[in-house]
Formats: structure tokens, sequence, C-alpha cells
């Protein structure tokens, strides 16, 4: 097997491309209308937003994340990996190039499960970004954890083609405010496991029964973000073409997009902590303190060493993960998307707070985006599924790799081991371990 940490120059030169062009053209947009990524473009964002856009689609970059088939470019989760860490380092990067969450997993739903006329009606303003979309599963008293989930969806009649009814409560459903439809996750047979017993649905905005109660935003955020909904479904009548898939098929067509959303978040993760690195290093050799630069101070040092070494082997892993998608699909890389997802937030996490520590007070202010990284890293943390979650999963994953041994004893006690030598070679050796006399 041959390992080759390059990629040809066709697609190097489209990096560099990125690089130049979301530092020089799409960071100003962050301080120009910061946290309006999400909002519906207006006249005035739209004169800036549109051009931009248009010049992404003509370097072959618009959805980098979707296949041919789909108006993307095919390139595979590597290249994606390597595209989406320049990305990280600006809110709205992903808006200009097509790639933003939850949009890009529920594009891949709706182009997966979604009827004809689903896709007509809403696939191509999502995948020309005109348009956005909420993915509305988690629930106030359980999370994200389905098996408690008491939203519940039954048919209105008999037959195949009765409508559901939905009734519910969902939270934290994200861009649920501007959002044009909604995917909604509910319990259509409590009966059997979760696994077989969840269907999802795909609802247009504005249906009755759908009422969004609140909309709560991230610490510090705007009151004009759009925020994380808390929804109310009261017999909610959907007809039964609006199921996603097949009765029973939600949790699988769930996981589809999870997963990818975990790997996603994992690769701007590496440009955001890099971004902070860079801030931390720089800002180290321009502050003058008891005599020297803080670049010369020990503790700074082990700082600026210590994020390196945390972001090296997590780059690298999510890369690995990305390769194992590629060459084999996505249910083998699972134990390493899991990985992936936990280290995110702890890389991010550690690496902002050292670079706020370096910046002093400055840090912690709205002047910086370090603060904000910080809270990215708490908010990592519980998206997409607690780490907490995942680290039990991913353990239990593992775990099936490995078989008990003796009871009494560990594998590698001397005796056992002792044993078994002499065992191996028998009349060979006269004492364990031949020692020179």
């Amino acid at each position: 097997m041959a390992w080759d940490f390059s990629t040809e120059p066709e697609f190097e030169a489209k990096l560099d491309w990125i690089r130049t062009f979301v530092r020089d053209e799409v960071e100003p947009l962050d301080t120009l209308f910061p946290s309006c990524a999400f909002l519906p473009l207006d006249d005035e964002r739209r004169t800036f937003v549109d051009p931009l856009k248009q010049q992404v689609r003509e370097q072959g970059l618009w959805a980098p994340h979707l296949g041919p088939e789909l108006g993307g470019q095919g390139f595979g989760a590597v290249k994606l990996t390597l595209i989406n860490e320049i990305l990280g380092r600006s809110s709205w990067a992903p808006i200009i190039f097509g790639t933003q969450a939850p949009d890009t997993g529920n594009a891949e739903i709706l182009a997966r499960f979604g009827t004809q006329e689903q896709k007509d009606r809403y696939l191509t303003g999502l995948l020309s970004g005109e348009i956005f979309s909420c993915f509305s599963m988690t629930e106030p008293q359980g999370g994200s954890d389905p098996r408690v989930f008491t939203t519940r969806a039954v048919r209105d009649g008999s037959g195949e083609d009765a409508d559901w009814l939905v009734t519910g409560r969902k939270y934290f459903s994200s861009n649920a405010s501007v959002a044009s439809f909604f995917i909604v996750v509910a319990i259509t047979d409590p009966d059997v496991p979760v696994h077989k017993g969840a269907s999802t649905f795909l609802v247009p905005a504005g249906t009755p029964g759908m009422t969004i109660e609140a909309t709560h935003q991230l610490f510090g955020a705007p009151s004009y973000d759009p925020g994380h909904s808390l929804i109310r479904y009261d017999n909610m009548r959907v007809p039964a073409d609006a199921i996603l898939g097949e009765p029973g098929q939600g949790f699988a067509v769930a996981q589809s997009r999870l997963a990818g959303g975990r790997i996603h978040h994992a690769m701007r993760t590496i440009g955001l902590a890099q971004h902070a690195v860079d801030m931390m290093a720089r800002r180290s050799k321009s502050r003058f303190t008891q005599g020297s630069s803080l670049a010369d101070k020990q503790l700074v040092q082990a700082y600026i060493a210590d994020s390196y070494t945390e972001l090296m082997p997590f780059r690298l892993a999510v890369l690995h993960a990305a390769w194992l998608i590629d060459t084999q699909g996505e249910p083998a890389a699972r134990a390493e998307i899991g990985a992936c997802k936990i280290l995110a937030s702890k890389v991010l996490e550690n690496i902002a707070r050292r670079a706020i520590q370096v910046h002093g007070a400055i840090g912690v202010s709205e002047q910086l985006p370090l603060a904000n990284m910080l809270l990215g890293g708490l908010v990592l943390g519980m998206a997409d599924g607690p780490s907490e979650a995942h680290k039990v999963n991913l353990a239990r994953l593992l775990l099936k790799n490995y078989v008990a041994g003796d009871p009494d004893w560990p594998d590698e006690f001397l005796d056992n081991r002792v044993a078994a030598v002499k065992a191996k070679y028998g009349d060979l050796i006269d004492r364990v371990p031949a020692l020179p006399l």
C-alpha cells in the first residue's frame, strides 16, 4: 500500500486560490456582516455575496461536498478536508462555497430519500444557497437520545396513503426561524426498538400545527441571529409522501447525515484552531513585558508547542478518517469519525484558551474572535450528540474487537508468559528467562 501526503498540482493550485480568496475577499464579510451568514440575503448583502459565489462557481469549487450529479465537484473526503480547513477560518466562507451546515446534510438526505416533487421544490434552492433548512430532532427532555423521544406521528386513517399527524416538541432546531423546510424526526412505532420505529418527514415552513415557541441564541450572539428554536408540533398534518425513505427508516436517515456532519465539523475545526495558533504566535512576538517579548517566555513557548502538538495529530486523524471514507466507505470509518468528533471540541477549546491567555484581557473581549472560538469548542462537545455519548459508543465499537482473557490474571502476567514460552519451545530451552550466566 502506498502512502502519500500530497495532491496533484492542479488541486494544490485550487487550494492556493482558496486561501487567497478567503483571506482577501471572504473574511472581510465577517467584519462587515457579523452573524449574518444564515440570514436571507437582502439587497445590500446580495451585492457583496452573489459575485463571490459566482467566482467560486467559475473556479469549479461550488458545493465541493456533493457529487457531480447534484452540482458538486465529487472531490471526495480527503480533498474536502483540505478545502474545509481553509473555510473553517471564516463564518461566511461555508456560505460562499455552498458547504454550510446543516444544509449540507439536509441536501444529501433530500437527494437520497426525497421524492422528485420534493427535490424540484427544495433541492435546487438549497444547493444554490438561496434557501435554508432545519433538521428538527433534539427534544427538551432527552436531548439527542432517540430512545426517549416523545414526538409521535400517527396515521389519520388506514392505508399507506393516509396522512400523518405529528405531535410533540423539538428544541435546538437550528435556523428554524429562517428555514424554508424542516426535516422532522418522530416516532411512528413506539412498540419496536427506535432504530426500527422512528421516521423522518419533510415539512414546509408554515405548515398548520407548527409553532415556533421561542428562539434562543448561543451566549453572546446578537438577537438577529437565526438561533436555535423550540418548536411545538400540534397535530401537524403532513401527507403520506412527506416521509423520507420508508416508515421506520428514520434512524438510518438521520445517521446518514449526522456521520457526515461530524466529520465536516472536524474538518472546519482544523482551520479554526490553526487560526487561533496563528493569532497566538503573532501576538507573542509583538507583546513585550518584563524585559522581553512573550515569545521568549518559556510558558508561552509551551503554549505554542502544546497547541501545535495537539492540532497536528488531530489534523492527521481527520485526514485518515477522510481517507477511509474515500477508500472503504463511511461505515468503515465509524470509529475514526467518532474519535474525530470527540477530539474536535477538546482541541479547539484547549488552543483557544491558550490563545486568550497570551492576548490577556482583550482576548475575552468582543474585539477578538477568541472567546467565540472557546465557546465554539464547548458547542462542538454537544453538537451532533454529546462527546460523552460518543465516547461510550466508540468504546463499545472498539471492545468488539477484543476477547476476554483469564479472569484471575492479566494476559501479560509474567508466570503466564513463562508458561506460554515453555509450551512453545519445549526442550529447546533449559530455563526461562534464558539469561547469560
